[in-house]
């Protein structure tokens, strides 16, 4: 890794998760290395480095969950954990050679479009920096959400949120208060149960939960995987197309769900023998409406003595106490926030000024839109990885930026071959496809289920889900359509640099 920013380069990169690290990769594969990473954290790894708290583990089989190009052939677990994911993509950077271009702890402050150099003038935390190309990779998950509780700033004890876990706080014998029950909860709250000397947890909306299928991957599959890495393939296509089978119900038939919220139910009914906390622990929404989560000791976290489940909310946070609506009082001496992050309300977009001097999050105007989850109208020369409409409910993001980046490299090769400086998307473009994208999600689980979710945005509209398969992604993105693009005018008016916001940018 490096300190010293270059004034100039081709391409600049913002974030060194999956998403950035794998468009450096490719750039460093084709022999274009004139590009840098800016990178906020002090380590590669994107979500992966920020969030250490217990238990952190992704809900994706690890077969799945590496760059295909790269495949991990000795991971530990079914599904993989935090820090082995983390090794996975520093290993990347080694084995790729990218490290050189890295600038760790270096924060994008603003970043506008010059029309007249044809290039984004960037300031970081590092200093200025000028790039022809701007790929911004923050990842969706990663500026923490903390509810504005009224009486937080009295409360006396110690508060940190889940993506910035707090090591140096030991919870043993504490009276610690979990806010939130969605899939950082479900992971946290069985891991430190056994610590503490009282838990209670918050909870707002009650997830589904199925069966947690972790495993160790044994030492006898490790060594096969090596000795015949085509094993492996097989497996990840396998786990691939199985996963894919719930496209079916998510985006097109969600009554085709039941049979699995009857799965869930009766996971359910195993766990929780107390008809009472039973009822309190089944959501009111359609399965799939919200992420599906998976444990299996998170029901029986409930059965503990020393845990409590609230659900009537929190009216109030006192000194050494949290107050719940229906009157009563939890004591606590640490809060902890597993709340989520603001997918669609990203800092960075409100750091990013395209050609007409609006900002992206003034442009998007509170739902977040994209060409093909990566280019938008009126920002030339920036693509978006992990852009609107790129999340999915079933299966690995690494496939949807794998094909974006591939699209990315696409249109550098195009415009190179062209003689074009400066490409965007056209705008009816844009427009045709959100509004595609909008009919196909109206019947899809995540906006018919009865349920309000981080994927819809401020406007109510869904701009987080890819409402197709995946294959269909990777189809519609496999060659870049120059025709969806023209070459913005050449402007003489400056661009501001002015910094628009004092909220770190997750990276």
């Amino acid at each position: 890794m490096v300190e010293q920013l270059p004034g100039r380069v081709d391409v600049a990169i913002v974030g060194a998760g999956f998403g950035g690290l794998g468009m450096a990769i490719q750039l460093e594969r084709q022999a274009l290395r004139d590009f840098v990473v800016l990178e906020r954290g002090t380590d590669v790894g994107g979500a992966w480095h920020a969030n250490t708290y217990p238990g952190a583990q992704c809900d994706i089989p690890s077969s799945l969950y590496s760059f295909s190009f790269a495949p991990k052939l000795d991971w530990t677990r079914a599904y993989p954990e935090q820090k082995e994911i983390q090794g996975y993509l520093r290993g990347c950077v080694e084995r790729f050679g990218i490290g050189d271009r890295i600038h760790l702890e270096t924060e994008l402050q603003d970043a506008a479009w010059d029309g007249n150099r044809r290039r984004w003038r960037i300031e970081t935390s590092a200093g200025p920096l000028e790039a022809r190309v701007l790929v911004a990779a923050p990842g969706l998950l990663s500026e923490p959400s903390t509810p504005a509780l009224s009486g937080l700033e009295r409360f006396e004890g110690r508060t940190f949120h889940t993506a910035t876990w707090d090591h140096s706080h030991d919870l043993t014998d504490r009276d610690v208060a979990v806010i939130g029950t969605g899939a950082t909860g479900v992971q946290v709250v069985p891991r430190i149960r056994n610590r503490v000397r009282r838990l209670t947890v918050f909870q707002r909306t009650p997830p589904w939960v199925i069966p947690h299928v972790d495993r160790e991957v044994t030492m006898i599959a490790r060594r096969l995987y090596h000795l015949a890495p085509p094993l492996q393939r097989l497996v990840r296509g396998l786990v691939y197309a199985f996963n894919e089978h719930f496209v079916l119900g998510m985006s097109y038939w969600p009554r085709l769900l039941k049979a699995h919220e009857l799965y869930a139910r009766l996971h359910m009914r195993r766990q929780v023998p107390d008809p009472d906390l039973r009822r309190r622990l089944t959501p009111d929404y359609s399965f799939g409406c919200k992420r599906i989560l998976l444990s299996s000791d998170w029901y029986p976290s409930f059965e503990a003595p020393n845990v409590e489940l609230v659900t009537s909310g929190v009216e109030e946070v006192r000194e050494r106490s949290v107050v719940a609506f229906d009157g009563t009082e939890h004591p606590a001496d640490t809060l902890v926030f597993a709340t989520g992050f603001v997918p669609t309300d990203p800092p960075i977009a409100r750091r990013l000024r395209g050609s007409e001097g609006r900002t992206l999050s003034e442009a998007w105007g509170g739902s977040p839109q994209a060409y093909l989850a990566t280019a938008v109208a009126g920002f030339p020369n920036l693509f978006l990885l992990y852009g609107p409409n790129s999340n999915l409910g079933h299966s690995s993001i690494v496939y949807m930026l794998e094909s974006q980046v591939r699209y990315v490299m696409g249109a550098l090769k195009a415009m190179r071959e062209r003689g074009h400086e400066a490409l965007e998307v056209r705008r009816e473009v844009q427009d045709a496809y959100n509004e595609e994208l909008q009919r196909r999600l109206a019947r899809s689980v995540w906006d018919s289920g009865g349920c309000g979710s981080w994927y819809l945005d401020a406007n109510g509209r869904d701009s987080t889900q890819w409402p197709g398969f995946t294959l269909e992604f990777r189809l519609r993105t496999r060659a870049f359509d120059l025709d969806s693009y023209s070459e913005p005018p050449v402007t003489s008016r400056m661009p501001s640099t002015t910094l628009s916001g004092s909220s770190n940018v997750g990276m």
